[in-house]
C-alpha cells in the first residue's frame, strides 16, 4: 500500500480558527485555543495520522499587521513555515468580512511555489447560498488544489479535509513514531495552558500585553506531583492589578483552572507556583523575547 506523509504549514488571518482545525485533525489537543486574536505565538507541530498517511501539520501565529517586536517575530514564523512545507493549508473565516490581509496571504501563496488547499472555515455561521459566490470568488485568485467548506468548531466536513491533506502529500515513509504527536515540551505546554486560562478570563489590552514564562518544572515521584513555577508579565502595574485580583480570587482562579486540565491529560497531581510581575515594554524586549520563545528577534 502507498504510504504518504508530509509537512503542511496551516496558515491564515488571526482567528480563522487554525489551532481548532490543528486539534480536530490530530484528535487531541495539541494547540490551545480562545476567541482572542493572536492566540498561537509560535509554529506548533501536531500530527495527524489517517489510513496510509501522516499529516505532520505546523500551526502557525495568525498572520497581520506587526506593532510589536514580538508581532513582528509571530508573522515571520508563520511565513517560514511555508519555505519547509510540502503543502499549504489556508484556512480562512467564511463568517469573517474579506480584506486585505487576504491579498497578502494570496501573495505569499504565489512567492512560495507550494501546492495549497483553502479551508473555508466557520461554515456553520453562514447562510449556505452565500457560500457559492466565496468559493467562486477564491478559485478565480488562485489555483488551489482543492476549496473545502469546512467548521472545525463541529467537525463537519473535516474528515473530507483529511483526506485531501493526505492525498496532497508525496509518497515516503512515516517521519515520527507512532506514538508522537506534538514536539511541544512539557514545560512549554504548562505555560500555553497558563495562558489559555488567562485568555479566557481577560478582556482589552491584557491578552496582548501578558506573557507566561516557566520558571522551573521539577518531578516528586513519591506524591505523583508535577511542581511548577511560573511567572505572568505585564507590562504596568494596573494590569498586575487585574490579574492578581481582590485578595488574590484571579490569579487563583486561573492557577485552579490550569492545574485540573493539565491533571486530566497527564494522570499526575499539579501544583502550581503563579507570580505576575511587571516588565515594561516587553514585546519589544529582544532579550526577553528569545528567553519566552526560545529564538533571537
Amino acid at each position: 500500500m502507498t504510504f504518504r506523509a508530509g509537512e503542511v504549514a496551516v496558515v491564515g488571518r488571526p482567528n480563522a480558527g487554525k489551532s481548532t482545525l490543528v486539534n480536530r485533525l490530530v484528535g487531541e489537543k495539541v494547540a490551545i485555543v480562545s476567541d482572542k486574536p493572536q492566540t498561537t505565538r509560535k509554529r506548533i507541530l501536531g500530527i495527524a495520522r489517517r489510513e496510509g498517511a501522516e499529516i505532520a501539520l505546523v500551526d502557525t501565529p495568525g498572520i497581520h499587521r506587526p506593532e510589536h517586536r514580538m508581532n513582528s517575530a509571530m508573522v515571520r514564523d508563520a511565513t517560514d513555515a511555508l519555505a519547509t512545507s510540502d503543502l499549504v493549508l489556508w484556512v480562512v473565516d467564511a463568517a469573517d468580512r474579506r480584506g486585505k490581509g487576504e491579498e497578502f496571504l494570496l501573495r505569499l501563496l504565489a512567492r512560495a511555489e507550494k501546492p495549497a488547499i483553502l479551508a473555508l472555515n466557520k461554515t456553520d455561521l453562514v447562510d449556505k447560498p452565500a457560500l457559492l459566490p466565496m468559493l467562486a470568488g477564491f478559485s478565480a485568485r488562485f489555483p488551489f488544489r482543492d476549496i473545502v467548506p469546512i467548521s472545525a468548531a463541529t467537525g463537519d466536513g473535516v474528515e473530507r479535509l483529511a483526506s485531501l491533506l493526505a492525498q496532497a502529500l508525496p509518497e515516503r515513509a512515516a517521519a515520527y513514531p507512532d506514538d508522537f504527536l506534538t514536539s511541544t515540551p512539557e514545560s512549554e505546554w504548562i505555560g500555553e495552558v497558563i495562558r489559555e486560562k488567562l485568555l479566557e478570563r481577560t478582556r482589552e489590552e491584557l491578552p496582548f500585553a501578558s506573557a507566561v514564562l516557566v520558571e522551573s518544572v521539577r518531578e516528586d515521584p513519591a506524591r505523583n506531583l508535577t511542581i511548577t513555577v511560573a511567572s505572568i508579565v505585564v507590562e504596568r502595574e494596573g494590569q498586575k492589578g487585574i490579574l492578581v485580583g481582590r485578595g488574590g480570587s484571579m490569579i487563583r482562579e486561573i492557577g485552579t483552572a490550569a492545574r485540573l486540565e493539565l491533571e486530566a491529560r497527564s494522570g499526575r497531581r499539579h501544583f502550581l507556583e503563579l507570580t505576575v510581575r511587571v516588565r515594561r515594554d516587553w514585546r519589544e524586549d529582544e532579550q526577553f523575547l528569545s528567553r519566552l520563545v526560545g529564538r533571537g528577534q
